[in-house]
């Protein structure tokens, strides 16, 4: 097992200070039974700040969880222009050969495609193209659309494309990080995920944490922002709530320089019961935050409905060590960026 301190999230209280007038306004609704967020947003939006958008009871149930689904991080709009974008990029990719890589979660797997593959080890400063399986023939030509063939796109779309920067780096996104009370926050990686129709693999039970460590634990959350509803049907989350207080079983790690594969996993991931784990649909412009630490999974999507997603990965870097181990490193070409701007 991989444990070290365990960093506990800040009570918001601590972190936040609102006017007196609408905190009087939201005990007095919450002593009604209203939801006071929801209430607030209806009646006074332009009292709203970014912090806002998470509330107390939100952060409670993160820290409870492990996770928890927000609703209207974005606007329709918003996630339609982000799908459209992404079909631009797909449209114009250009896929070297020995690039054609299948994406897959199976351990023996994903050492085989991805820890072999220069490609994956060296993707964390670009954006590169990972395809679902049996999408090319055995002269490697696609047999399906090009845009039905993909897996992922990653990991620095945060970097390199203004539209999906500007998401990231949204009053929204850093009112949700403040109100956590993270004070150094830096984006590690982003990726956008296709869970194509008929063809979405499924992604086994883990821990975000095995393949981002860091010393202490606790340091790394995941924001899984959902372009189109994300249901049972078409492959959401599931989560083992409060499977985040405990540690991790297993480590993805680069290998010694000049020897392959160039990652190999430490411990073995464990067994879990299937009737803990419980589904979390995201209505569209939705988020997900997930804890490093909590256990996840997502299951094949075989039914006629995509479901595609923005999602990134954000570190408090304030007296954190990220693992020299880990597969994801800052280049000089691309530093993990600080996620608040001035």
């Amino acid at each position: 097992m991989f444990c070290n301190e365990r960093v506990k999230v800040q009570n918001p209280i601590t972190v936040s200070v609102q006017l007196h007038f609408n905190r009087f306004r939201q005990v007095t609704w919450s002593l009604r039974g209203w939801d006071t967020h929801k209430v607030t947003r209806e009646l006074y939006p332009y009292e709203l700040t970014a912090m806002d958008f998470m509330t107390d009871r939100d952060v409670q149930t993160y820290v409870d969880d492990g996770y928890v689904v927000l609703d209207g991080l974005l606007t329709s709009q918003e996630c339609d222009e982000l799908r459209q974008k992404m079909t631009e990029i797909v449209d114009q990719m250009d896929v070297p050969e020995h690039c054609r890589t299948t994406f897959s979660t199976y351990h023996d797997e994903q050492l085989k495609t991805q820890g072999n593959a220069d490609y994956f080890i060296t993707s964390g400063d670009k954006i590169c193209f990972f395809f679902e399986k049996g999408v090319f023939d055995d002269k490697a030509e696609f047999i399906v659309p090009k845009q039905r063939s993909l897996n992922k796109v990653g990991h620095a779309l945060h970097a390199y494309e203004p539209l999906y920067k500007k998401v990231t780096h949204s009053p929204k996104v850093q009112g949700i990080a403040k109100k956590l009370g993270l004070a150094n926050p830096v984006i590690l990686q982003s990726m956008y995920i296709f869970k194509q129709p008929g063809i979405g693999g499924e992604v086994t039970p883990h821990q975000d944490a095995t393949f981002l460590y860091t010393e202490p634990l606790g340091r790394v959350m995941g924001m899984w922002i959902a372009l189109e509803d994300a249901t049972v049907n078409n492959g959401c989350l599931w989560f083992i709530p409060g499977s985040h207080s405990s540690c991790i079983s297993r480590r993805m790690v680069r290998t010694p320089k000049g020897t392959y594969p160039l990652t190999d996993f430490i411990g073995k991931e464990q067994a879990y019961d299937e009737e803990k784990f419980i589904a979390a649909p995201v209505k569209k412009g939705g988020v997900v935050l997930i804890h490093g630490q909590v256990v996840h999974r997502s299951a094949e999507n075989n039914s006629e409905d995509s479901r595609h997603v923005y999602t990134f990965h954000i570190m408090e870097s304030q007296d954190t060590c990220w693992s020299p181990d880990n597969w994801l490193q800052p280049t000089e070409e691309l530093p993990f960026p600080p996620l608040y701007t001035k």
